[in-house]
């Protein structure tokens, strides 16, 4: 399970992210720079952490490395998210106080995955499907 970011690491993996492309450290350095004083040593240190955590792969691009990220940061979510609750003593009411801090168009976006997940995940062998069902199908004699 992955560690929850620091701030700097998530602010340097935010570009990471948001870029979706290979990155020097001088790019990540001059976007922070809006932003706040950095010097360029504390992001290079930053990104060679993240690379020695798994979070990024670099490879060699004339003197410099150029980063990229390993996963996406929907992943990093979801992995935290499972992380927070399966540390629960009561996983369903963690999830129904969640649920209830939703707003409605995240409550909105969660219908949206449950839909994806419930149409992509297969039925086990031999179950018949709810919709046939409802229609009075199946496996049984005479079928």
């Amino acid at each position: 399970m992955p560690r929850q970011l620091g701030e700097l690491e998530d602010a340097v993996m935010t570009r990471v992210w948001q870029w979706n492309r290979p990155v020097t450290v001088r790019e990540v350095l001059e976007d922070l720079q809006q932003e706040r004083s950095i010097a360029y040593t504390t992001v290079m240190t930053v990104m060679d952490n993240l690379h020695q955590k798994g979070w990024v792969r670099r490879e060699v691009s004339g003197r410099a490395y150029r980063y990229t990220a390993v996963s996406t940061r929907a992943a990093y979510s979801a992995a935290l998210m499972n992380e927070a609750w399966s540390k629960s003593d009561n996983p369903a009411a963690a999830l129904v106080a969640f649920f209830g801090m939703m707003s409605p168009e995240q409550r909105e976006a969660l219908n949206d995955a449950v839909r994806i997940v419930q149409r992509d995940t297969p039925e086990p062998a031999g179950e018949v499907p709810p919709e046939d069902r409802a229609a009075g199908g199946g496996t049984g004699p005479g079928r």
